[in-house]
């Protein structure tokens, strides 16, 4: 599969309200599966941060999620034939144009090899036609796709996906575990998890390159922030690790409910795991009231204060964001960078040269993750 197209639309961590991409994703026997599209309120900080390399995947449905009558209703379940050197950029499109979530089925034979079979998921009340005949016109189709609309029952596809989330293994010693099975090496440090609507399940390349440098990283006592925090991952394993404290921000009230109920999971209480809802780029300031409960001004307000601090989030985000990123570590704190590809390294090292010292890449698969040390001061850029 060729690399996945640079996101059509820019701006924050996984799921921008400007960034209008992906869904749930996550690994079975070798194929892509897909979950069912989100509700009409999730805004897409919760969809964007989940769009990673359509060849492997990272997130699952919970029963976290699932107050919401929305799950209780019916979807749509969209089968349709593409070229195969567009996939990714026809896949990415339809997300843009409304599909809740996209399936690249790689072993599903196909009567010619030039083309491939994708599957999308749309809400029932949505123009399914009209969606993908501006996705394809937004990649230089000429005719739209073949394609056959089905309507399933969200209650069943959960069910499913539940029992294919195996425990994953990110190195010796190291599990992430879902809340439904049982740790298979109850000696090893195990990282119990729901993630509901928010990404992080251990199973994608740039959470397990996280996860490695954390484990680097943390020797005791560190004060630890995960900007773009998803479903709180990367948080509970800097404590495990010995991390004295763990902050976590996102941009979805999801997520933060998420990353919670993970941290009770992993009997981790509020002092230990601090999470705050923080504003998008060009987004006013939150109030810590109303809806905004979520959000903690005096956490988001302290700069120059973290040993480590990882942004998990997308390249145009990373790009935008990399100012605000930096500014909460201290100066020589290892601040890490991921959710890239490969040929986007960079790019990336080129934009953070400004802000750190001494970088480091390391990769799995397509994948990277950039690493470095923050400078006294930031370098002028003309």
């Amino acid at each position: 599969m060729s690399h996945a197209a640079s996101s059509l639309r820019s701006h924050f961590i996984k799921h921008q309200k400007l960034f209008i991409c992906a869904a749930n994703l996550f690994s079975s026997h070798g194929g892509i599966h897909c979950l069912p599209p989100p509700p009409s309120h999730l805004s897409t900080f919760a969809a964007a941060h989940r769009l990673r390399r359509l060849n492997i995947a990272a997130v699952n449905f919970s029963t976290l999620a699932f107050s919401d009558d929305s799950y209780n209703s019916p979807y749509l379940s969209v089968n349709l034939s593409c070229p195969r050197h567009i996939s990714d950029a026809f896949s990415e499109s339809l997300i843009c144009f409304g599909a809740g979530s996209i399936t690249i089925d790689e072993q599903e034979n196909h009567e010619s090899d030039e083309q491939i079979w994708i599957r999308s998921t749309f809400n029932v009340d949505q123009d399914v036609k009209y969606c993908i005949s501006q996705a394809a016109n937004t990649v230089g189709l000429k005719e739209i796709p073949l394609y056959k609309v089905e309507m399933h029952d969200h209650t069943d596809w959960i069910k499913k996906s539940q029992e294919s989330f195996q425990p994953v293994e990110i190195t010796e010693g190291l599990w992430i575990v879902p809340e439904w099975r049982n740790p298979p090496d109850l000696q090893a440090t195990n990282i119990i998890l729901n993630p509901g609507l928010a990404f992080g399940t251990g199973e994608h390349p740039t959470t397990k390159l996280c996860l490695l440098l954390l484990r680097r990283l943390i020797k005791g006592g560190e004060h630890f922030l995960d900007y773009g925090t998803g479903s709180g991952v990367l948080a509970i394993a800097a404590l495990k690790m010995g991390a004295s404290l763990s902050v976590g921000f996102d941009i979805e009230p999801q997520a933060i409910t998420s990353a919670q109920h993970n941290a009770a999971l992993n009997n981790i209480g509020q002092e230990k795991l601090q999470l705050s809802l923080v504003p998008g780029k060009n987004e006013p300031q939150l109030e810590s009231e109303g809806e905004n409960f979520l959000y903690n001004s005096e956490i988001v307000s302290q700069k120059d204060k973290y040993d480590v601090v990882i942004a998990n989030i997308l390249l145009h985000p990373l790009l935008d964001l990399a100012d605000r990123i930096v500014s909460y570590a201290k100066p020589g704190a290892t601040i890490g960078i991921s959710g890239i590809l490969s040929e986007q390294v960079q790019t990336v090292i080129e934009h953070y040269s400004q802000y750190l010292e001494d970088m480091n890449v390391s990769m799995v698969d397509d994948w990277a993750c950039i690493s470095g040390s923050k400078k006294k001061e930031p370098s002028k850029i003309d």
